[in-house]
């Protein structure tokens, strides 16, 4: 069995882990020109790496944020609901955790560069080289908290 962590955010990521903890896979949250979620390309991803495994399925439970702008906060929503659509086609029970959750389950905080350098700790393997790669870094680590779970 695979577990799937789903970072949704804007720059988010989706990573794959296997029952035992052992890196996977992972790929970033592509987005087409006008800047909505390209589904059918990560789709694509995300079924040749699990390659007809069963797959659990663990996504960010996220909400707008204070102060944060309507067209920030619907960009956000349509990245959230297009991840969202992504983890509902793996025809299994999808499973939402909040950020504070999975993070204190780590003993990590809110600094994405906590995540990224516990990330290429556990899985040194995973392309994790950039700091734009905290999405992966996060994806990964959901997927971690998942299979600790299950």
């Amino acid at each position: 069995m695979l577990i799937c962590g789903i970072d949704p955010g804007l720059s988010g990521a989706w990573a794959m882990i296997d029952h035992h903890g052992c890196y996977w896979s992972c790929g970033d949250m592509h987005h087409d020109k006008d800047g909505i979620l390209d589904t059918e390309h990560i789709w694509d991803e995300m079924c040749q790496a699990r390659d007809g495994m069963d797959t659990k399925v663990f996504i960010e439970k996220v909400h707008s944020m204070p102060k944060q702008g309507v067209s920030s906060t619907f960009k956000f929503g349509m990245a959230f609901g297009g991840a969202l659509s992504l983890a509902r086609r793996f025809k299994t029970e999808v499973v939402m955790v909040t950020p504070q959750l999975w993070k204190k389950t780590l003993i990590l905080n809110s600094d994405k560069q906590l995540s990224l350098d516990m990330a290429r700790e556990i899985f040194p393997q995973a392309p994790l080289h950039l700091k734009k790669h905290n999405g992966r870094a996060e994806a990964l680590l959901i997927a971690l908290y998942g299979m600790k779970k299950l």
